[in-house]
C-alpha cells in the first residue's frame, strides 16, 4: 500500500534476482531529480554518442550525433524502454554511463535499497547486476512520492520518434484504467518482470512481479495482486501527524504532563471492516525527566489487530518541557524512588 507502506502480500520479497529493463526506474529517477534540481532541462539537447546508438536490445531509434531533446529521450526510456536512450540520457547526466551508475548505487543507497547493486543504465545482463521485489517497491514508492508531476510520463501509452511510433510495454495500461505505471522487464535470466502501479479511489497499490514464464503471466499475477489489495484491504488513517494523542506524567519540569504525538500520518492498511478491532500499547519511560525538547522521540506506540503488532510509530513531544523548580526536582526524585 502506497500511502501507509505495509506489505499486503508477498511471496519471496528478499529474494535477489536481475532486474533487467525495471533498472530504467531508476535512470528516470535520477533524471527527475536532476529536472527539480534544474540541473537538467527537457528542453536540453543531448548529442547521441556511437555507444549509445550501438547498444543492443530494445531502441527508440536516435541515431549517432544528432541532437535530440531530453523530453524525448526521457519518453524513449520510459515507455519503449530504449536501452538507446539510457545510455544517451546517462552519459549526459554524468558524462559517462559508468560514472553514472555510481550515482545509481549512491541514490539506491540513500533509499535504503539494501539488496540493489546497478551495472549500467539499461538493465542489460551483467552478474553484478542485481536487486529484490522489496527493493524495486520501495523505489517505485519513492520516485511516485517525490515526483507526481513527472511520474505522470509513465502513463503515456505510445511514443513516435524518427517516424516509428512504438506502445508502451507495459500492457496493463491498455487493460486497466487504474494503472497508471510502471516499468516491465526481460531477459532470458531474469523472466518476464514487472514492477506495476494503479491508483483506485484514493488509494494507491504497488504490485512487483518477477520471473515469470511469459508476458501474459506477468500481466495476470499484477492484476491480480492490484484486485487483491483493493477488494479485500482498506487502509485508515488513525492519528494526523503532529496532533496530540495523549498525555504523559513529566518528572522533574515546569509542568507535570507533556501531550504526544506523531511526526508523521499514522497509517495502517488492514482486512476490511477490521479497523474496531484495532488497539494501541504506548511504550513510555515511566520515569520521564525534564528537560525535554518538542519533537524529542519519548517513546513507541504499537498498533496491534487480533493481539499481534502491525505497525509501530516513535512518539514524539508536542511541547517543550523545561527543568522545573529546585523545590519540584526535589519532590519528584523522591516520588520516582517509590
Amino acid at each position: 500500500d502506497y500511502d501507509s507502506g505495509m506489505v499486503i502480500a508477498s511471496k519471496n520479497p528478499g529474494l535477489v534476482l536481475p532486474p533487467a529493463s525495471i533498472t530504467k526506474i531508476m535512470t528516470s529517477y535520477i533524471a527527475f531529480l536532476e529536472l527539480e534540481n534544474q540541473t537538467l532541462s527537457m528542453n536540453d539537447k543531448i548529442t547521441v554518442s556511437k555507444k549509445a546508438w550501438k547498444t543492443g536490445g530494445s531502441k527508440m531509434f536516435i541515431e549517432v550525433d544528432k541532437k535530440v531533446k531530453v523530453r524525448d529521450i526521457l519518453q524513449g526510456v520510459i515507455t519503449v524502454s530504449g536501452n538507446d536512450a539510457s545510455v544517451a540520457l546517462a552519459e549526459h547526466i554524468s558524462g559517462d554511463e559508468k560514472t553514472f551508475t555510481t550515482y545509481m548505487n549512491q541514490m539506491a543507497a540513500n533509499l535504503g535499497l539494501s539488496n540493489t547493486n546497478y551495472t549500467n543504465a539499461t538493465g542489460l545482463p551483467n552478474d553484478s547486476l542485481y536487486t529484490t521485489a522489496e527493493d524495486i517497491a520501495i523505489l517505485s514508492s519513492a520516485l511516485i512520492e517525490e515526483f507526481p508531476d513527472l511520474y505522470k510520463l509513465y502513463s503515456t501509452k505510445s511514443f513516435e520518434f524518427n517516424e516509428i511510433k512504438q506502445y508502451s510495454r507495459n500492457k496493463l495500461l491498455f487493460v486497466d484504467d487504474n494503472v497508471d505505471g510502471i516499468k516491465t522487464g526481460f531477459t532470458k535470466a531474469a523472466g518476464y518482470c514487472l514492477a506495476s502501479s494503479a491508483k483506485r479511489g484514493s488509494r494507491r497499490l504497488i504490485a512487483v512481479v518477477m520471473g515469470a514464464p511469459t508476458p501474459d503471466v506477468r500481466i495476470q499475477a499484477s492484476r491480480t495482486l492490484l484486485e487483491y489489495g483493493f477488494r479485500f484491504f482498506e487502509t485508515h488513517t488513525l492519528f494526523k501527524r503532529n496532533t496530540a494523542i495523549s498525555t504523559a506524567r513529566v518528572y522533574s519540569g515546569e509542568e507535570t504532563e507533556i501531550k504526544f504525538g506523531i511526526n508523521e500520518d499514522a497509517k495502517v492498511t488492514i482486512p476490511r471492516r477490521q479497523k474496531k478491532n484495532l488497539k494501541y500499547e504506548y511504550i513510555i519511560d515511566r520515569q520521564l525527566t525534564a528537560p525535554i525538547k518538542q519533537d524529542q522521540t519519548i517513546g513507541f506506540m504499537h498498533v496491534k489487530l487480533k493481539d499481534k503488532i502491525i505497525q509501530t510509530y516513535k512518539l514524539t513531544a508536542l511541547e517543550d518541557i523545561n527543568q522545573g523548580s529546585l523545590y519540584r526536582r526535589t519532590v519528584d526524585s523522591l516520588l520516582m524512588d517509590l
